[in-house]
């Protein structure tokens, strides 16, 4: 029978779930930096067309790389995580993303360099996907593994915010830039600015983050492997020992990519292009549902500890299905605040999905492979659903001139959530250890 977890020090735990929030934050302030940049600024400056949205396209097309390189990363982050610890890696993630993402602010232009530029540019987004990659698992791991079972759902929690954080400050950064400076000066120098400012960012990450403990669940299962000299394979025992995990997590993932992307990438091709609307109203719109989205992952799943994970997930599954309809009709009113509160309900429900999303995963899989089946699963869903999330909506929207079929898309990656879910156990209150580690080994040092 499973060991539980002890109670672990408050103050230990907080500091814990700070560094964590704070280090994917600033990854995902690089990654989404580049979304926006995407839909906003590389598709002219980088992808020059007579046509507006196939220069968006070909931006994005970049921006969908970014993703392929994510499963990469997640299997090397995974496989050195399962051997070396969670902490060593997640501070070589954070210098990796914040490296490729300053070196985008000094890029050369298509009227500079050529074909060369969108080629460097392409180059460094496969560094921010590889990066990406490995840090989402390491980052909600070493909080799930430092709490305690009875509230793992809200602690692991704290590190999804900072994907609304890491947006909210991409958005906030561009959306001053874009309010301050003319068009002019915004695409000749402004749009570097937010880059560089990753090279501060990655400084203030790299001082927290070095200061966090190793998980002491990862620490018990390494002691307990090498009093037997064992050796394993992370990679090849994850796929033959948890293959079935591994697929609960790419359909569960399916909904909650998909519906974010669209929501918060899709919309600033949409308020601009098809609506004809100031950018800076999808930005302003993103950005006040961003902070919302912040503040109600945590709701979410201190929600999943009381009523259990999947009942949760599911409710933001279906109510995303129905949601993806009424979106785009409020977002056809034009209305500045219906606009607003569109994408404000619309990452509600999708924190429904992420919230507990965290501790679910964690739930899945044993120590000894917890942190590769994390990322693989986790990452080759990025792959199938938020890599090609823009450019399906971008197509379905240039093709059709309708949003019904985005609307049917984003319904569709709903309802293989919803059979991903009913297939995974409820794993609410389960204990992170394996069972054959003493319960004393699960406590945390403050």
């Amino acid at each position: 029978m499973s060991q539980p977890t002890s109670q672990p020090n408050r103050s230990a735990i907080a500091k814990i779930v700070g560094a964590s929030l704070i280090g994917t934050t600033i990854e995902w302030y690089d990654f989404f930096l580049y979304t926006s940049a995407a839909a906003l600024v590389f598709n002219k400056l980088f992808f020059p067309t007579a046509n507006p949205l196939t220069g968006t396209l070909l931006a994005f097309l970049t921006y969908a790389v970014g993703f392929l390189a994510r499963p990469i990363g997640g299997l090397v982050f995974g496989h050195f995580g399962d051997r070396l610890g969670r902490k060593k890696l997640l501070v070589v993630s954070l210098v990796l993303m914040g490296g490729s993402t300053c070196l985008m602010g000094v890029l050369p232009t298509y009227a500079t360099a050529g074909v060369a530029a969108p080629i460097l540019l392409t180059l460094l987004r496969l560094v921010q996907g590889f990066a990406l990659g490995g840090e989402w698992g390491g980052a909600v791991l070493i909080v799930s593994e430092h709490g305690d079972d009875r509230r793992r759902g809200f602690w692991a929690s704290w590190p999804q915010c900072g994907a609304p954080g890491g947006n909210l400050l991409a958005t906030a950064v561009l959306a001053f830039l874009s309010a301050t400076q003319s068009d002019a000066t915004f695409m000749s120098w402004g749009w570097r600015v937010p880059f560089l400012l990753s090279g501060v960012l990655l400084l203030i990450g790299l001082w927290i983050r070095l200061a966090v403990a190793e998980s002491p669940v990862f620490l018990a299962a390494q002691r307990q492997a090498e009093a037997r000299t064992e050796k394993h394979v992370p990679v090849i025992d994850v796929f033959r020992n948890s293959w079935r995990q591994v697929l609960i997590t790419i359909g569960a993932r399916m909904a909650e990519n998909v519906s974010y992307y669209v929501i918060t990438a899709f919309i600033l091709v949409y308020v601009t292009t098809g609506l004809h609307l100031p950018k800076g109203l999808g930005l302003t719109a993103v950005l006040i549902g961003s902070a919302v989205h912040f503040v109600t992952i945590p709701i979410w799943g201190a929600l999943s500890d009381r009523v259990g994970r999947r009942p949760v997930y599911l409710f933001g599954a279906i109510g995303m299905a129905l949601w993806g309809f009424a979106f785009f009709a409020l977002l056809d009113t034009k209305s500045s605040a219906v606009i607003v509160l569109a994408t404000t309900v619309g990452l509600v429900l999708h924190g429904a999905m992420y919230g507990p999303q965290a501790a679910f995963f964690a739930e899945q899989f044993p120590t000894r492979v917890r942190y590769t089946g994390l990322s693989v699963g986790g990452q080759l869903s990025s792959i199938a659903a938020g890599a090609v999330a823009p450019l399906i909506a971008v197509a379905l929207f240039s093709a059709w001139g309708s949003t019904v079929p985005v609307s049917l898309y984003v319904a569709a990656m709903c309802l293989i959530t919803v059979v991903a879910l009913l297939a995974a156990r409820e794993t609410r209150g389960e204990s992170l250890h394996d069972d054959s580690v003493e319960a004393e080994t699960a406590t945390v040092s403050p």
